[in-house]
């Protein structure tokens, strides 16, 4: 099986550069000025990383309050049907 890889022209990867930069945190102050790509795909992989570690302190918490006995049982099927979907 022979693996086929895509090209992309300096223009496309500029283009997808500025897209990714736009959703950053922070970056609407620096969208006017030019940041090296490897600077964006940083905080790129850093911003991943804390969105990570807060959707794992998020499930923690979530569990935790599942299992606890301050949730009534009519809140708790919310919360599992909700997390379900």
């Amino acid at each position: 099986m022979s693996s086929r890889r895509t090209r992309f022209t300096e223009d496309e990867i500029n283009e997808l550069i500025l897209k990714l930069q736009v959703l950053l945190p922070d970056s609407s102050s620096r969208c006017k000025t030019r940041v090296s790509a490897s600077k964006i795909l940083k905080e790129t992989c850093n911003y991943i990383k804390k969105l990570h570690k807060d959707v794992d302190g998020l499930s923690e918490r979530l569990s935790e309050l599942l299992a606890s006995r301050d949730i009534s049982a009519t809140d708790a099927d919310i919360l599992t049907s909700l997390l379900g979907q």
